[in-house]
């Protein structure tokens, strides 16, 4: 027998005469408002769970966006640093009456790129990096060659004016002999900045707390065969091609970035340390952060060696009063096997400097 509820679905006017099924509607009717509060309940809470997934998966997939990590951050502040030094190089080209000021715009944006990159170092991926170290050997590059364009023009105005002291005709063999000379001279301007440059067999030695430049960022680039003495604290240091070296820096609160050395020493304190193509060299460190190499062979490894007066006072004032005992945990990026790798190692004990007290080391003027 059919109930009255599938009689009513089948027979339409059946149901309306049927006094069972009238009933049944009645006492449905009746119990329609409570079943739909229940609904309507399980259904806000249902809205609600779904929008607090949606929410979440929405925080989620902005913290994991390119736009925040670091890297992406690099990159487009590299990417505006890059674009402001090659427009600064190509006004060097386009105004000839402003190149000596375009010049140095230029140097100082290349400067900058340095320092980007070598602040970022440590936290960037190994290709990034190695991507961002070549743009900024090709704008020095291409600044030296503009400053090679621009200084001769200056030697052939001389020349004019030597022309014009020819007039008389008294000593004409003597011509050739002035722009003969003018090149000789090649001093530092072609590559200006914070540091030193492109010198040979040197004593060079700065006092940073002295110096306008306190605090500041440093550069030692192009040195052979010098001894760098730096007392007192700078924000980050650039070393790029050095050969046959001796460097002691004081504390360094930031980065340090090096790049293309073979047969140096270099002592020094610093928060993070990277260090791309040493060969035959050897480091004695005071860092924060495990030193990384990468592309290096022969490199050797010992404990913090440097004393001057008030070195302490600017080791604490870094952030370097502890040591952490990190110059030996050393990272290869280019060895990921879990045995030891064969690009470095300690320097044995008996073979480490003694602690350098560079306290009475003058400052030259070179």
């Amino acid at each position: 027998m059919q109930s009255p509820s599938r009689i009513g679905r089948k027979q339409p006017n059946l149901a309306v005469t049927d006094p069972s099924a009238s009933s049944a509607a009645a006492a449905a009717a009746g119990m329609e408002p409570e079943l739909d509060s229940t609904k309507a309940a399980a259904g806000n809470r249902k809205h609600l769970a779904m929008l607090e997934r949606l929410s979440k998966r929405t925080a989620a997939s902005s913290a994991g966006s390119p736009e925040a990590s670091p890297v992406a951050a690099f990159l487009s502040r590299f990417a505006a640093a890059k674009a402001a030094a090659e427009t600064a190089l190509s006004a060097c080209r386009s105004s000839p009456d402003g190149a000596a000021a375009s010049l140095a715009a230029a140097s100082s944006a290349v400067d900058d790129l340095e320092r980007l990159v070598a602040e970022a170092s440590h936290s960037l991926p190994p290709y990034e990096l190695r991507s961002a170290l070549a743009a900024v050997s090709d704008l020095r590059a291409a600044h030296k060659l503009a400053a090679s364009e621009i200084r001769p023009k200056k030697s052939f105005s001389f020349r004019n004016k030597s022309k014009a002291t020819k007039n008389p005709p008294q000593d004409p063999p003597a011509l050739p002999q002035p722009p003969q000379e003018q090149p000789k001279p090649n001093p530092d301007a072609i590559l200006p900045g914070f540091g030193f440059r492109s010198r040979n067999g040197a004593t060079l030695v700065r006092d940073l707390r002295a110096a306008n430049e306190k605090d500041g960022d440093f550069t030692l680039a192009d040195l052979v065969s010098c001894e760098v003495y730096l007392k007192g604290k700078c924000r980050a240091l650039y070393i790029h091609k050095l050969r046959d070296c001796r460097v002691f820096i004081g504390p360094v609160f930031g980065s340090v970035l090096i790049e293309d050395v073979e047969r140096c020493t270099f002592v020094m304190a610093a928060h993070q340390i990277r260090i791309h193509e040493a060969r035959a060299t050897d480091f004695y460190l005071r860092v924060r952060s495990r030193p990384i190499i990468e592309d290096c062979s022969g490199v050797r490894f010992a404990p913090h060696a440097l004393k001057y007066e008030g070195i302490e006072d600017d080791l604490r004032d870094s952030g370097l009063a502890e040591d952490t005992g990190n110059w030996v945990n050393v990272d290869d990026f280019k060895w990921l096997r879990a045995v030891q790798s064969p690009n470095w190692c300690l320097v044995p004990e008996e073979e480490r400097l003694p602690i350098v007290d560079i306290s009475e080391v003058q400052e030259k003027e070179d």
